[in-house]
């Protein structure tokens, strides 16, 4: 199991993702946190089962 990190910085990352406006690109935490947007970072077990999906929804 991987170590917890409540309170602790989040390390620097970039990914693929879906924008604003429907298209993929990527984004990278530090240029989020440089250009002062906002950022969420959401952690779940179980990804794409039926209860995850359904409970995702809610967010």
């Amino acid at each position: 199991m991987a170590e917890r990190m409540v309170g602790k910085q989040a390390p620097d990352f970039t990914m693929e993702a879906v924008l604003a406006d429907k298209s993929f690109g990527k984004v990278s935490l530090q240029e989020n946190i440089k250009n002062d947007k906002w950022t969420v970072l959401f952690f779940y077990p179980m990804d794409f089962t039926f209860l995850s999906n359904r409970n995702h929804s809610d967010v």
